[in-house]
């Protein structure tokens, strides 16, 4: 990912991990409109990764990159799924239905669902700032010389 960082940027270099981490996948020598790594980064950044990894061939044929393992990057499926189920539960989606939708269990949405319910709603067991009574000291507090 590094190497794809400094020839096109970070961001193309997450959009790849996006679109294709984890895999193995072919960088050609030259990208056409269409190809996935177009569409997944751009045409600017795809030009600047195919470059990268662009070689001659004895024949001085120009050669792309093949079997490139991509990395999964900073956000794996998991960040992803749970990202999308917290999204569609948060826009009124069915906790079953969001999961799946998101390819997770439907355990996992019900859970996240009251994560999020409990994040917006004050625990009524516990009392706010003003229902605690908090009063002033009956005595003033005297501060002890030093001597």
């Amino acid at each position: 990912m590094r190497d794809v960082a400094e020839a096109a940027g970070l961001d193309a270099a997450l959009a790849l991990a996006r679109a294709a981490g984890g895999r193995r996948v072919s960088i050609p020598a030259r990208a056409k409109d269409g190809h996935w790594l177009v569409q997944a980064v751009g045409r600017e950044a795809a030009d600047r990764i195919c470059a990268h990894f662009r070689t001659l061939d004895p024949d001085d044929r120009e050669r792309g990159a093949r079997q490139i393992v991509v990395p999964v990057g900073p956000e794996g499926v998991m960040e992803r799924a749970k990202r999308q189920l917290r999204e569609k539960l948060a826009s009124g989606m069915a906790p079953r239905q969001a999961a799946r939708e998101a390819g997770l269990h439907e355990r996992t949405a019900w859970y996240a669902k009251a994560r999020m319910r409990a994040a917006t709603e004050p625990d009524p067991t516990r009392p706010t700032l003003f229902e605690a009574g908090l009063e002033q000291p009956s005595k003033p507090v005297r501060k002890r010389s030093r001597g």
